[in-house]
């Protein structure tokens, strides 16, 4: 039951949603009738006007601004989404920051706020829903899991990048927490899936992509000769939070346009 309806009655929290992928992916789950919690750090009109298309579209959203780093302001949102929504049935698990150097240049400080943010953040978020799914167990008029976790990974959790190892690091670990985190929970009825985007055009992409040696640079990396959409993206996740992908844990789903196909091995020589 994919497309409109195919999370009717569930309820959501996305993170890092008031812009770029999590943006779109808190619309499309609402569009699919869940009910969505939007977290934010900062941006409050931006998660405001996330809300208020949710709402717009027929379904129901809060804002709910948050630090994923933090335990006390995960804990908090969790609480907040339950009380608001009485229950909760899909975490998607977005929030995640880039603070590049070369490695030898690279600051503790900018390898903490990476690894803190793309990688603490998720198991935080994804330990506190755990609790809640467990707690509140399968709701069958709804979903036949008890929950469901989407990681927001990156193609950089196989694709070594130089120049960005914390990010990089950050996001091999979210391959293997995921992973790990599904196979244990799997026999409660929680599923626990990844998406790893390649180059979709957002807000922080396009400024990059509109120098055109960057863009063709960029290009030449991807089979498929195009920059993805945030919207490609969200509706993957909406296939993934829903029953079409009940027999699905612990994989990882790239959408990247071939970019993890080894693109300079194209033509054989």
């Amino acid at each position: 039951m994919s497309g409109m309806g195919a999370l009717a009655g569930q309820k959501a929290i996305v993170t890092g949603a008031n812009s770029g992928i999590g943006r779109a992916i808190a619309l499309e789950l609402g569009r699919a009738g869940a009910e969505v919690a939007v977290n934010y750090l900062s941006g409050d009109a931006e998660a405001l006007a996330v809300t208020e298309t949710i709402a717009r579209e027929g379904s129901r959203a809060i804002a709910v601004r948050g630090d994923v780093t933090r335990e006390a302001d995960v804990q908090a949102l969790f609480k907040h989404a339950i009380d608001s929504f009485g229950a909760l049935d899909i975490l998607v698990n977005n929030a995640g920051i880039q603070a590049g150097a070369p490695f030898e240049e690279m600051t503790l400080a900018d390898w903490d706020r990476v690894i803190d943010v793309n990688l603490k953040g998720q198991f935080l978020c994804a330990r506190e829903a755990v609790r809640a799914f467990k707690r509140q167990g399968v709701r069958p008029a709804v979903s036949r899991a008890a929950g469901k976790i989407l990681c927001v990974s990156s193609v950089h959790d196989v694709i070594p990048w130089g120049g960005h190892v914390n990010y990089a690091a950050s996001k091999g670990g979210v391959m293997m927490m995921m992973r790990s985190i599904a196979q244990e929970v799997a026999r409660d009825r929680i599923r626990v899936n990844s998406i790893s985007p390649g180059a979709i055009a957002t807000p922080l992409t396009s400024a990059a992509l509109e120098d055109r040696r960057v863009a063709q640079r960029v290009l030449d990396l991807i089979p498929a000769r195009r920059i993805g959409e945030v919207d490609e993206v969200a509706r993957a996740a909406v296939w993934l939070a829903s029953d079409d992908s009940d027999y699905v844990t612990g994989a990882t789903l790239y959408i990247d346009g071939g970019m993890t196909l080894y693109p300079g091995f194209a033509v054989g020589r």
